[in-house]
């Protein structure tokens, strides 16, 4: 199923633990970025190394001690209150039980502790489903959401869609 059909509500509710991730997550994450068949998969270093280096900024759900869903994020060095989302993903067969979106909140929740009050994130103009996702995210949260040009197709080798930038933030009230 590609991330824009959707899914049906759970019709059971599913006993999901969300904590950071270790080292030993990164083989996991690397296979459910390569299963998802949607995301542009890195090698399974950059994962092992990813969960080692950001786990304060990333996030892993697992069931029945298996993980199952991921997200990875880092602090913007230009900006520390924001935090920037590489990839989510959820294995195939725990979709549709809200997972990524209470990562993305579990996340904010925590990294809000640490000062980080935005979340920004770079989606394809193709995929739907992931904005809905920020977008309900930010709607749920009060925060403003918008969509922003970041890097054209050209500037990446091969076929690869434009990343637009989403905006996830505050509202600043006008004095």
């Amino acid at each position: 199923m590609s991330p824009s059909q959707t899914r049906t509500a759970p019709t059971t509710a599913l006993a999901v633990d969300y904590r950071q991730p270790t080292a030993d997550d990164g083989m996991r994450l690397w296979e459910i970025a390569s299963d998802s068949k949607v995301l542009d998969v890195n090698s399974s270093y950059a994962y092992v190394l990813w969960c080692h280096d950001f786990a304060t900024t990333s996030i892993v759900a697992e069931v029945d001690g298996h993980p199952v869903g991921f997200v990875t994020g880092y602090r913007r060095q230009t900006d520390p209150s924001t935090i920037m989302v590489w990839q989510v993903a959820v294995d195939d067969n725990y979709r549709g039980h809200g997972i990524a979106g209470t990562m993305l909140h579990r996340l904010l929740d925590r990294t809000q502790r640490s000062g980080v009050v935005a979340m920004h994130t770079t989606i394809s103009p193709d995929n739907a489903a992931s904005q809905r996702l920020f977008e309900s995210v930010a709607d749920a949260r009060g925060l403003r959401f918008e969509r922003r040009d970041l890097f054209a197709a050209e500037q990446f080798p091969g076929a690869h869609e434009p990343e637009d930038l989403y905006i996830l933030e505050p509202t600043v009230s006008e004095f």
